[in-house]
């Protein structure tokens, strides 16, 4: 047992030298959060036990550097006094308080060699982050609103980030909601979506309506919406055009076909005869018996109705602003209507048992043309959507 308590005593001195020697790299580097946040969690357990000290020395030293470092970034960004720093002071008086209320709930923090408590100044930074925090703010408001008087979409954008990020650090900063609700619908590329048939066939109302759904799609995103149906108020910036090009319908077939099935089944026991015909007995002069078999046959008649149809297409990207077609991509499906029933003569179990359900089945009414361009459907949407993810709308 003291064998065992002294392993553990040195794996854990180890392990604690090994986490020492990692936060004082990072004070080295120059990385003194890094190295308060190691120290801190090593400190949330057994605080004033000899084995933290190090911890304690190297959490003192990390917290001074930092501060340090930030006010002296601090006091040349104000020299500098530029509106565009707003945003890296207000971020730096933050993490000066930050830094301090991660390290308050573990203090006092004792040095015993020294018989004192480890030094942390803290400072009160509520009036500077909430200074800065006006700043920023005001900054944020005027850049952004600047940006939406400019007939650029990606001003727009950036124009929304800021209302965004405004609105996230100061909640209800003047009329910020209105304009990032103004930003979005600028900086937005709407999609007019609409199908072509250029094919001698009717194209089904509802394959169209269901294609052209594009609330099922998942598709749109922040800055790209898709209206298969034009709305008032909105301009549009591209179109995506669905051109049926060519339908094939093929004619209605029943092909027939015949043929026939043995099956070897067992069918109880019998007897073992010799080659002279008498019964094979064991040692105690019983009879052996074995499996008898016996042969099923059957002829089968085989029923196949057969229709297919195939839609070619293709997607057209057109930009409406200089109305030049810009992408074009094929599409195509096929939709197969198949139904195979049978009759029998004979026994039906010389059959696979996979094929014995044809004999089940009977002949169905073929689906009429329209129905099956309609079914279809399904793996033309698929394609679509696979299309348009694949290509999405850039300017």
């Amino acid at each position: 047992m003291q064998k065992i308590t002294f392993l553990f005593s040195i794996l854990f001195l180890a392990f604690s030298s090994c986490g020492v020697k990692t936060t004082q790299a990072l004070i080295s580097d120059g990385n003194y959060d890094g190295a308060i946040d190691r120290a801190v969690e090593a400190l949330r357990t057994n605080k004033d036990s000899k084995g933290k000290q190090d911890y304690v020395y190297l959490l003192e030293e990390a917290f001074a550097k930092a501060k340090d470092r930030d006010l002296r970034n601090l006091e040349m960004l104000h020299k500098e006094n530029n509106p565009a720093n707003a945003e890296r002071i207000y971020n730096t008086y933050l993490q000066l308080n930050n830094r301090q209320e991660k390290i308050r709930p573990i203090l006092p923090l004792p040095l015993l060699k020294l018989g004192r408590n480890a030094l942390f100044p803290f400072d009160n930074y509520s009036n500077d982050i909430v200074n800065s925090k006006n700043a920023l703010s005001k900054y944020l408001y005027e850049n952004a609103s600047a940006l939406l008087k400019s007939n650029n979409k990606m001003d727009y954008r950036k124009a929304y980030d800021d209302f965004s990020y405004l609105e996230s650090i100061n909640p209800g900063y003047k009329n910020t909601k209105k304009l990032m609700e103004d930003a979005l619908f600028k900086g937005t590329d709407f999609v007019d979506v609409y199908a072509k048939n250029e094919t001698n066939l009717v194209i089904p109302k509802m394959l169209q309506d269901d294609l052209l759904d594009f609330k099922t799609y998942g598709l749109n995103d922040k800055w790209t919406v898709y209206h298969s149906a034009r709305q008032k108020n909105v301009k549009y910036d591209y179109s995506l055009i669905l051109n049926f090009r060519e339908i094939y319908i093929s004619p209605e077939q029943i092909k027939e076909k015949e043929f026939s099935k043995e099956r070897q089944v067992k069918d109880g026991v019998k007897t073992l005869l010799d080659s002279r015909g008498k019964p094979v007995k064991d040692s105690l002069g019983k009879e052996i018996k074995v499996d008898n078999y016996k042969i099923l046959r059957a002829t089968v008649y085989e029923f196949r109705q057969y229709k297919s149809c195939q839609v070619t297409a293709k997607v057209d990207y057109v930009d409406l602003k200089t109305n030049q077609l810009v992408q074009t991509f094929p599409i195509s499906s096929e939709f197969v209507f198949e139904n195979i029933y049978s009759t029998y003569k004979g026994d039906k179990n010389a059959c696979e048992d996979n094929y014995l359900g044809n004999f089940n089945k009977r002949a169905i009414q073929f689906p009429n043309n329209e129905q099956m361009v309609f079914d279809t459907g399904e793996d033309l949407k698929a394609k679509l959507k696979d299309i348009i993810v694949k290509n999405k709308f850039r300017r």
